[in-house]
């Protein structure tokens, strides 16, 4: 009898002019492992939180406040879950940047700032001019929730939007100058791919134009890799991407990381790996 899995896809407000790519890496993985000995038991997020199967494994793209908290309760039971749910609560915004700042990934200068503060004065006492403020309690679903400002008072001002949306509090950014780069990696695996999203298309809400075209500045690829694979392990994470600059002088800092990415660039170089990795991890 083939072992029996869940699978559960991610629900569409969390892919934001992403569907189409979460969906294909999500059948493509379900297609692995049918392919490789099991019945996958596919749901929605919806469809999960109101089941009442017992599945033992289960691997999700999930993000949803109720499924996460049915999936902790599946995991205390025993289930195998990829990724850990712990790992995905550790990419809300503020725990990701208070997690990779203490343990010395390089990363953007940082902080947390309450929506109704003068964020435009601290800026200006921290030396920092241009930056990025990003909703601190979850993932970004619009773009809104993540917005560029050239200056302070430009800060100021943008956080009043967040303010007048009923956002709390934000994580405010240094920017950094340089090449952008997205990475992709599967923990345990040799696979791991990065490229320059402007040559692969890439523009989820426009962000990726600020930084401009890439000017190729040479870096340690390797180094690249080891500080994106010590970041995912801090967090939990299994299956992970994000992206990265490259600064003038060929230091590199993360600025993302995220759960789960849609691989749209590699997608047909991962799906093995990450179809093969789940596996592994069930067997355990």
């Amino acid at each position: 009898m083939r072992p029996i899995c869940a699978g559960i896809s991610r629900a569409s407000r969390f892919s934001p002019n992403r569907e189409c790519n979460d969906s294909a890496v999500f059948s493509l993985t379900v297609n692995y492992l049918e392919e490789n000995g099991f019945s996958v038991r596919t749901y929605t997020e919806e469809e999960f939180i109101r089941s009442d199967g017992d599945e033992r494994w289960i691997f999700h793209m999930a993000r949803g406040h109720e499924t996460l908290e049915y999936l902790a309760e599946k995991e205390s039971r025993g289930s195998i879950v990829v990724n850990s749910v712990q790992s995905i609560k550790n990419c809300r915004r503020d725990i990701l940047t208070h997690i990779l700042l203490q343990n010395g990934i390089p990363y953007p200068e940082s902080f947390t700032a309450d929506t109704s503060m003068p964020v435009d004065m601290h800026l200006r006492q921290l030396g920092i001019e241009s930056c990025w403020l990003k909703r601190s309690d979850t993932y970004a679903m619009c773009p809104e929730d993540i917005c560029f400002a050239r200056t302070g008072n430009d800060a100021q001002r943008l956080l009043q939007t967040f303010s007048e949306r009923g956002i709390a509090s934000v994580v405010v950014n240094r920017h950094l100058p340089g090449d952008l780069i997205k990475f992709y990696g599967i923990d345990t695996t040799p696979f791991f791919y990065w490229c320059y999203p402007s040559r692969k298309g890439f523009d989820k809400f426009g962000y990726e134009r600020i930084n401009g075209s890439p000017t190729f500045i040479p870096f340690k690829e390797d180094m690249l890799r080891d500080i994106c694979s010590r970041a995912a392990r801090l967090l939990g994470l299994y299956i992970y991407g994000g992206d990265a600059i490259v600064s003038p002088d060929g230091s590199i800092h993360l600025i993302d990381l995220n759960d789960w990415p849609s691989f749209s660039p590699c997608l047909h170089e991962a799906v093995a790996h990450i179809g093969s990795s789940i596996i592994k991890k069930f067997n355990r």
